[in-house]
């Protein structure tokens, strides 16, 4: 089995294992951690990012294994890609889970085991060094999503539901997102909050037309949206937001800004 190297270390997040480490501990504050279904988080820089990312995952009780699904920005590969790979960060590989991506590919047929869609892919690998921090027993399935409409995000969160339940273990979901992008901040907040007010309803089809209705630039929205499906299959009773920011807090531009999120579904 290969293991997919990181792509954006030394960019996104500091390449020397030490740095990242203490990085990561400085966006990670002690706080007590519950579990949790499902987190929503950001993936940008992590000087714009990371506190967002950081404070969110602080709340949640790690289990050992964690289904990520993130936006396929690069437009490569098929449309839903089951990484086969185990996956590098500086410092430490994070292992497959092979039993939830066998239970994943029996039950659904839309998913596809690819190398393609991941390799130069960057918002799963960031959130990685933040879930090694809070289980270094980590095991990983990573799914990227892209061009599904409604209905097949609908079909999708049905057979990941029928693959964990045959999975039979806690699994945590991770849905990886920024918000709207590159407006100003009145509009980009604005938009924003519409979105995330779907979210703390666990409304998914609301999200969705909210969305498209808006023109918002969220580019993670199938990912959330199958993860709020997902989670409500699991008995999901309720949505916390945990901070929502934007870039100008740490560029100083408030004319272009993108939006990040972090919330709790529990």
């Amino acid at each position: 089995m290969s293991a997919r190297p990181p792509v954006v270390a030394g960019r996104f997040y500091p390449s020397h294992p030490d740095r990242l480490r203490a990085e990561v501990a400085a966006y990670m504050p002690e706080a007590a951690r519950e579990p949790a279904l499902a987190v929503i988080v950001p993936h940008a820089g992590y000087m714009y990012s990371g506190a967002t990312a950081g404070a969110t995952l602080a709340r949640v009780a790690v289990p050992e294994t964690v289904l990520l699904l993130g936006p396929n920005h690069t437009g490569l590969g098929a449309a839903i890609s089951l990484s086969p790979d185990d996956w590098q960060i500086p410092g430490a590989c994070i292992p497959q889970d092979r039993e939830l991506a066998g239970a994943i590919l029996r039950h659904s047929d839309m998913v596809q085991e690819d190398h393609a869609a991941h390799r130069g892919e960057h918002s799963l690998e960031v959130e990685l060094p933040f879930l090694h921090r809070a289980r270094p027993d980590l095991r990983i399935a990573c799914l990227t999503l892209g061009g599904l409409n409604f209905a097949l995000c609908e079909r999708l969160a049905r057979e990941l539901a029928a693959a964990l339940a045959d999975y039979g273990r806690p699994v945590l979901l991770l849905a990886s997102t920024d918000m709207n992008h590159y407006e100003s901040r009145e509009v980009g907040g604005r938009k924003d909050r519409a979105a995330i007010e779907r979210i703390l309803a666990l409304d998914a089809p609301g999200l969705y037309e909210t969305v498209r209705r808006d023109h918002t630039t969220m580019c993670g929205v199938l990912p959330v949206c199958v993860t709020i499906l997902l989670a409500l299959a699991q008995s999901a009773s309720r949505a916390e937001l945990v901070r929502h920011t934007d870039s100008g807090e740490a560029s100083g531009d408030t004319e272009r800004v993108v939006g990040y999120a972090g919330l709790v579904i529990a």
